[in-house]
């Protein structure tokens, strides 16, 4: 039987997989689906591992999960608005459950869960700085699957998958603030020479112009760069 690995050296594999991943910068939904396969092969006993990404309300924003299982059993909680997830998510705190069957807490989504094949839940908080950004869960098909040990890996791993999908979230939010910034500057572009067109055309200047490109906009329903851009293609043409 192969031992198992130090927790330090467990950890350390886990994490080289996960800082790959942030070094090609992919996107959210990638790195989620690469924590949660870890999570499953590196807590034993595991049956799948879920990801519940959410807002300051509480709100999912992003999923993830490793099993059909487990996604239902995420789904449950949401649905019934009680579960280990969101009180993780709700204290910042591991949550350990040895046995639905007998678990007093959240009785509605124990009772489902339990439905469903599932004993033992372990869920930790994904926290980075000071914003919970959701949590980190863990399922078993059999009673008592998970120990304190577990919970400190588990602990750890939320931890580092944190810093992760924040680092892609800030890639992710600076790409689109470029993004948008290039369309503004091309919008910009766009309506300066439409504007140097009406003031070519009418004998105008720049502030008429452009009230002039505003009235087009509203009588045509249209926006002031669409407009502005129907209006240079319809002169370069003129031009050819």
């Amino acid at each position: 039987m192969t031992q198992p690995l130090p927790l330090a050296d467990e950890l350390a594999v886990v994490f080289a997989r996960m800082s790959g991943l942030l070094l090609s910068q992919e996107t959210v939904g990638s790195a989620l689906r690469l924590v949660t396969s870890l999570a499953a092969d590196t807590i034993p006993g595991t049956v799948g591992a879920g990801i519940s990404l959410m807002d300051q309300h509480g709100r999912r924003t992003t999923t993830a999960a490793s099993d059909a299982v487990v996604e239902r059993a995420d789904d449950l909680q949401y649905e019934l608005g009680e579960g280990p997830c969101l009180q993780t998510w709700a204290d910042r705190a591991t949550c350990r459950v040895d046995e639905l069957a007998t678990e007093s807490r959240w009785p509605r989504w124990c009772r489902a869960a339990a439905a469903l094949g599932l004993h033992s839940v372990l869920s930790a908080p994904m926290v980075a700085g000071d914003v919970a950004l959701g949590a980190i869960k863990v399922y078993s098909f059999h009673p008592g699957a998970y120990d304190p040990r577990s919970e400190h890996l588990l602990a750890m791993f939320g931890a580092q998958a944190a810093v992760l999908v924040a680092n892609v979230q800030s890639y992710e939010n600076a790409r689109r603030l470029t993004d948008d910034l290039k369309d503004a500057l091309r919008s910009r572009d766009t309506i300066s020479v439409a504007m140097g067109i009406v003031m070519a055309r009418d004998g105008i200047d720049e502030d008429a112009a452009f009230a002039t490109l505003i009235g087009m906009s509203q009588r045509e329903r249209k926006s002031v760069r669409d407009v502005a851009q129907s209006l240079a293609r319809g002169t370069a043409r003129r031009r050819r």
